[in-house]
């Protein structure tokens, strides 16, 4: 089974660039065409959140029109950009979406289950999980246990050390690790919110954090380091279930001179 990973689409209003900046709808685009081409092309695309950039109608509109274009079935989940009920209100036909309250889904079918939890706090940007969420979550991993599986989170439970970024991380992440540690079926965490390809082992599995489809979050490590952003070449994950092991792919997007001999 192959998933594609996309993350902080951003998409804006028709016409409309993101911070000024960049053409986020433009960019998402693209990404889309590069997942319609890929060979072979992904059984299911998962979009980790921050698929509009100010939770407006107009926002959730053009990012309809969009998805439109995407061959491959996808799921959808909120990011601390997005406005969660007004993204299940546009996307009626994505019935795992509770049309109410934190978007959290289990999707069972596919060679490895797909839980999503939702981290977001409405009018925040910061990440957490209440105690109705960690039950959610315990029984989700529960009813999946002996089966490979993956949780899907937008904000990451581990600091990236870019720190104007960990301000905005998933708070008190170790409640979250305590459930997840409990199961040795989680093979993957994937994640968004950092605009930036980020590895870790964490709770007893592998954290995955994917690039934005629009600008990168600059890799600065210094304790004071200004926030900025730069238009880094835009990427998507490839997570590749074979013979009962998960291998992960970064993809670039976009059209690259090559290709060149191999040696």
């Amino acid at each position: 089974m192959l998933l594609a990973q996309i993350s902080d689409l951003h998409v804006r209003p028709e016409g409309e660039l993101y911070k000024g900046v960049v053409d986020s709808n433009a960019m998402c685009a693209a990404a889309i065409e590069h997942l319609n081409g890929l060979d072979p092309r992904p059984d299911l695309v998962l979009i980790t959140g921050d698929l509009v950039d100010e939770g407006q109608e107009a926002e959730y509109e053009s990012l309809r029109s969009l998805l439109a274009r995407l061959k491959p079935p996808c799921l959808l989940m909120p990011g601390n950009h997005d406005d969660r009920d007004a993204l299940a209100r546009w996307f009626p036909e994505h019935a795992y979406l509770p049309a109410r309250g934190p978007k959290h889904f289990l999707i069972e079918g596919h060679a490895v289950r797909l839980v999503a939890l939702d981290t977001t706090v409405p009018a925040q940007h910061h990440g957490d999980i209440d105690d109705a969420g960690l039950r959610w979550l315990d029984g989700a991993l529960r009813a999946t246990r002996g089966v490979p599986t993956i949780v899907m989170m937008h904000h990451p439970p581990i600091a990236s050390g870019i720190p104007y970024l960990d301000k905005y991380m998933c708070r008190r992440p170790e409640r979250i690790a305590a459930v997840i540690a409990r199961f040795e079926h989680v093979e993957r965490v994937l994640c968004g919110h950092v605009h930036r390809p980020i590895q870790q082992r964490w709770a007893g599995t592998l954290v995955c954090c994917s690039p934005s489809t629009a600008t990168q979050i600059a890799l600065c490590l210094r304790p004071h380091a200004p926030p900025a952003s730069f238009s880094e070449p835009p990427a998507c994950l490839l997570h590749w279930w074979r013979g009962g092991v998960m291998l992960t792919h970064t993809s670039y997007i976009g059209r690259f001179a090559g290709p060149y001999p191999f040696a």
